[in-house]
């Protein structure tokens, strides 16, 4: 596990300078470099996505909800909720939702899942788990919202040295502590949440899937 510049006394504040960050994003988000790095990991990851018929999901961090969308597409009778911190980027998802009303979006905090348990076939975090503060929390709370087998399909950097364009959307060289996971934080985070690691797949030379079970 590699540590960016991480502060143990961020909590409230934390929350509001990672909301301000993304509210400032979301106007040009689709339009900039690493959306379209975004767009290239979605449509790998699908090749990796095992759905049941009628599946509930679940995305972290959705963004402006390019990732919920193409699920939808591919999986017709699918029920997706997209969560996030910024209500700029939930703006932006609303007006871009192709799927409506079985797509919908809802402001909120991944450490504080506001779901009931044993809600989701499957969540997804793509791109986003490097921004939270207590990851262990959010690993319980996706176990939590989780039904029996459900999925985590968990998508983020592994690399530091392919950080420097990331960061640079941020306008800093910390982006407010980032944190990169490797195979084996990542299956011991998983593991003491009781999620079952089921694999490692590389979807780009610095993107790694890790595929967990309920």
């Amino acid at each position: 596990m590699v540590f960016i510049e991480t502060n143990n006394e961020m909590t409230n504040d934390f929350v509001s300078n990672k909301q301000r960050l993304f509210d400032r994003w979301a106007p040009s988000y689709d339009c900039l470099f690493p959306s379209v790095i975004y767009q290239a990991i979605h449509q790998r990851l699908l090749k990796y996505v095992n759905l049941p018929p009628k599946a509930r999901v679940l995305d972290m961090g959705c963004g402006t909800g390019r990732l919920l969308n193409r699920l939808a597409s591919q999986f017709p009778n699918l029920h997706g909720t997209g969560l996030d911190l910024s209500s700029e980027m939930l703006r932006f998802a609303r007006s871009s939702n192709c799927h409506h009303p079985r797509l919908i979006y809802l402001r909120g905090e991944a450490d504080t899942l506001p779901f009931a348990e044993n809600q989701f076939d499957a969540v997804f975090s793509t791109i986003s788990f490097l921004h939270y503060l207590h990851p262990e929390h959010v690993l319980n709370q996706v176990a939590r919202v989780l039904k029996p087998h459900g999925s985590f399909y968990l998508v983020d950097i592994n690399c530091p040295q392919f950080l420097e364009p990331y960061l640079q959307v941020f306008q800093t060289t910390s982006a407010e502590a980032i944190r990169l996971y490797s195979r084996e934080s990542r299956q011991q985070l998983g593991a003491n949440a009781q999620l079952k690691c089921l694999g490692h797949h590389s979807l780009l030379t610095p993107v790694l899937l890790t595929v967990f079970s309920k």
